[in-house]
């Protein structure tokens, strides 16, 4: 079953990611561009010759937008998979559907919105070449500590409920991730490249947008896979009680 359930977990992703990229296509490259253009006209303003460019922008926007919405939302739907095979019936007495919905939702918190608090996101415009080192460490080092922190909530209001109740557990465990990540969030180190005279409102599209994006994903996902891990499931239980 766990082999199934990885296969429609992946196809479940791939679905999830041309919905994303789509997404991305409408809201996401408008600004995008603005900000390409902007740091166009000052490369010519300063006499600085402009970078070349390994893949030209109508392939970026297109095909590598595409392609790079799918494999991510293959990966992301093969782990969610795994994680919901390990989980089921395991973490609750929830129905394929909203486990499926509720894993979905965890990663989005934590793989996408904790980390884009800190650190959100920026058009390619925007940012210095000597930083990326350390503004990629630091990104990847709050998702790891964002994720270890939902699995420590799931834990410890699990060991609660049988003391506290289900209700009460959950608020104690929500607030034990929030000040987990809030902690590491005052901790790491704070970012700010944006120029004082890049325009606000395109900043502030680009990273709704880019949010935006990974909501998509990550919903798109949770329903497509809890569809496909119900009748998955089902069947199986079907076929059990027929043997």
């Amino acid at each position: 079953m766990a082999r199934a359930l990885l296969l429609r977990g992946m196809l479940a992703g791939v679905l999830a990611g041309l919905l994303a990229a789509g997404f991305a296509a409408l809201f996401g490259e408008p600004p995008l561009e603005l900000a390409i253009g902007l740091e166009t006209a000052l490369d010519h303003a300063t006499v600085d010759a402009a970078e070349p460019e390994l893949v030209s922008r109508p392939v970026q926007r297109t095909l590598g937008l595409l392609t790079a919405c799918v494999a991510g939302g293959a990966a992301l739907g093969g782990i969610v998979a795994l994680v919901f095979a390990l989980a089921h019936q395991r973490v609750g007495h929830f129905s394929p559907r909203m486990l499926a919905l509720l894993l979905a939702g965890g990663g989005f918190i934590a793989a996408a919105l904790v980390p884009q608090l800190k650190y959100p996101a920026n058009p390619p415009s925007i940012g210095e070449a000597t930083t990326i080192g350390l503004r990629t460490a630091v990104y990847f080092e709050l998702i790891a500590v964002s994720l270890a922190a939902l699995v420590l909530a799931v834990l410890l209001a699990r060991w609660l409920l049988a003391h506290i109740g289900g209700w009460h557990a959950s608020l104690v465990a929500i607030l034990a991730f929030v000040c987990i990540v809030a902690a590491v969030q005052f901790v790491l180190p704070d970012i700010n490249e944006v120029p004082d005279n890049f325009p606000a409102t395109v900043l502030w599209r680009f990273r709704v947008a880019a949010l935006g994006t990974q909501l998509v994903l990550w919903s798109a996902l949770g329903v497509i896979f809890g569809a496909l891990a119900d009748r998955a499931l089902s069947a199986q239980s079907v076929a059990n009680s027929s043997a």
